[in-house]
């Protein structure tokens, strides 16, 4: 009904500007099932503002999901990983967390299995310090070796925290307290392996890009769906004909199709799979790396 409410209101509200656009709109949403309303959308009043109806908080979580899914793709960009390959974990730290029907709605875009939030993402980062020579060498200069050594030995994750609750570093070299400020660091940050961090001023997200062999196998049933509904298109058929699918070449894409077999069947509006033999439309595929060739035919 919300979606039904919205279009209905914004052809009301667009009539002027878009009149023909809106008028067919209206009249397939309304007329068909409304025959006491105006024959025509430009017979109608001008939709009214009604403020019981604007939910402050339901804006303020679809603005998160907006931030989050921008961050999630960046991530995947960054990483190299198709949107059809899913994901197993995202973690995000974002001013709120949100509820489960909104994370559910960042899964489903971004192709994750998991979404959790975090206060802390410093666990998916490593740090390295070495001392700034300019400020350090003039307050400390027969400790610089050992403070250089020093700080080469820090775990890296608790230094940072440290740094970042007191505002500095404080040890002893050779029964001298020595107390470096960041001014007085020089700070490398790398992502741990196989974890991806995108970030902007108000959302961090972290993509685990570690595939277990079952994401891997649905990334490869994802992408033999995708390629064969791309072939029905090229091929001209319609949306509601039933086809059979054939392929040939490939024992690891035939084995994936006889595993997911059901599941490709009801996508692809498919009777049929198959194997060692193409007939219909043909194409030659490289589906994450493995060369096949594919074939649609049409029933009659």
């Amino acid at each position: 009904m919300t979606l039904y409410t919205a279009l209905v209101t914004i052809s009301k509200a667009a009539a002027p500007m878009i009149p023909f656009m809106t008028e067919e709109i209206y009249r397939n949403l309304v007329c068909s099932v409304d025959k006491n309303a105006p024959e025509s959308v430009h017979l109608c009043d001008f939709p009214k503002v009604d403020e019981n109806l604007i939910d402050k908080e339901l804006e303020a979580s679809m603005e998160e999901i907006l931030d989050i899914v921008v961050m999630g793709r960046a991530a995947r960009n960054t990483a190299n990983i198709k949107n059809r390959q899913p994901i197993g974990t995202m973690y995000v730290r974002a001013e709120r967390p949100l509820d489960d029907m909104f994370k559910a709605v960042v899964a489903d875009e971004l192709n994750v299995k998991n979404v959790e939030f975090k206060d802390d993402l410093s666990d998916f980062t490593s740090y390295t310090f070495k001392p700034q020579l300019k400020t350090v060498g003039p307050k400390y200069g027969k400790l610089l070796n050992g403070i250089r050594t020093h700080l080469a030995e820090l775990n890296g994750r608790e230094a940072m925290k440290e740094l970042e609750n007191t505002g500095s570093l404080s040890f002893d070299i050779d029964g001298q307290n020595v107390v470096l400020s960041k001014e007085d660091l020089l700070i490398d940050t790398a992502q741990m392996e196989g974890y991806v961090t995108e970030e902007d001023s108000t959302v961090t997200v972290v993509l685990d890009t570690n595939l277990s062999e079952e994401l891997i196998e649905e990334g490869f049933v994802r992408e033999i769906i995708s390629k064969i509904q791309t072939m029905r298109k090229e091929a001209g058929f319609e949306v509601m004909d039933k086809i059979v699918v054939y392929s040939m070449g490939n024992q690891k894409i035939e084995g994936y199709m006889k595993e997911y077999r059901e599941e490709i069947l009801s996508d692809v509006m498919a009777s049929d799979i198959r194997f060692d033999e193409v007939k219909g439309y043909t194409k030659e595929w490289s589906i994450n790396g493995e060369k096949v060739t594919l074939g649609v035919e049409k029933l009659s």
